[in-house]
């Protein structure tokens, strides 16, 4: 039960960094958008330091669909519990994004209409969720101890160099569909961003392969 409720927490309190950034760097920066999405991108990146160093000895700290999926792929979650985070991965998600709205005294409940479209956008989730993937194969690998940084800073350099801002997460995706500000994204360009996560998630097995393999260990 406690690796379900890191779980829980951990995507909730992203999903609150990710949307309450957003909210805070957009109000501050007065119509310059770069400095509201390095705002934006600075907390995320900080957040997911901290998330990381205290949840993952709890919950191996996935706060994401596709990480967990590839862990359910490479044998190390047997199936139950793969499920379940994947459900509280949402469910938190969610709950970070009300919370977020609270704490902004925005309407808890919208739809955002911030569109995301085109294959430029998706060809980047994919590109985004490789990098994150073969960052946590490679973290794991070599400089276990080092995750949460690596992650962070991924993160952080990712929301710059991609021109989808790096999603890279089904769970985050689909929250931040519910977010009608800075870091939203209208539900109607959700599924392509799903689709493209997985796509860079099976990337990142197949390439992991041959850079991390086995035989290394």
């Amino acid at each position: 039960m406690d690796k379900f409720i890191a779980e829980l927490l951990g995507t909730a309190f992203l999903l609150a960094t990710v949307i309450g950034s957003g909210i805070m760097g957009e109000t501050l920066a007065d119509g310059n958008t770069a400095i509201a999405l390095l705002g934006n991108t600075i907390a995320t990146g900080a957040i997911l330091y901290v998330l990381i160093t205290i949840l993952g000895p709890v919950s191996g700290a996935h706060f994401n669909p596709v990480v967990t999926i590839a862990f359910w792929i490479k044998g190390e979650i047997s199936t139950r519990p793969a499920l379940v985070y994947i459900v509280v991965q949402i469910l938190g998600g969610i709950i970070g994004v009300w919370a977020a709205h609270l704490m902004f005294e925005q309407p808890i409940f919208q739809a955002s209409q911030k569109l995301r479209a085109g294959p430029a956008q998706g060809f980047s989730e994919i590109v985004a969720t490789f990098g994150l993937l073969m960052v946590i194969f490679g973290g794991i690998r070599h400089r276990p101890d080092q995750v949460a940084g690596l992650v962070g800073f991924y993160i952080t350099a990712a929301y710059w160099f991609t021109a989808s801002t790096s999603f890279a997460n089904p769970a985050v995706t689909l929250a931040r569909t519910l977010s009608d500000t800075f870091a939203g994204i209208n539900a109607l360009n959700a599924p392509m961003f799903v689709i493209c996560q997985i796509v860079g998630m099976f990337c990142a097995l197949c390439v992991a392969r041959w850079v991390f393999p086995p035989s290394d260990a």
